[in-house]
């Protein structure tokens, strides 16, 4: 099953041409010094974006802050499974979060 969802996490990001995966066992994007998408050992994705997109989207999807190893993960959204059927849709929401990280003083 992890493999299964592992599989369209990957898809997603093959999406995007502007970064690739990173990591072995907990998958992950990251950009400018920031990761900004996350696989987590539940099986979920989480993106990040600013506080006021994080809080939009929160309400819009509707969906919930993101957690991994029960932490709150700053600025993320939880993607629900409903969504993951529509790669296009959220490969909009990954660039969206690339474009944010980007946007930030370097680390």
């Amino acid at each position: 099953m992890r493999e299964e969802k592992i599989k369209i996490y990957d898809a997603l990001v093959s999406k995007c041409s502007r970064f690739k995966r990173k990591g072995k066992t907990m998958p992950y994007t990251s950009a400018n010094g920031y990761m900004f998408s996350l696989f987590n050992k539940d099986n979920e994705i989480g993106i990040r974006f600013s506080k006021a997109i994080q809080e939009k989207y929160i309400k819009e999807i509707p969906t919930t802050i993101y957690k991994s190893y029960g932490a709150v993960m700053k600025g993320y959204i939880l993607i629900p499974e409903k969504m993951w059927g529509d790669l296009d849709e959220l490969a909009k929401l990954l660039d969206e979060s690339y474009d944010y990280v980007m946007s930030l003083e370097p680390k």
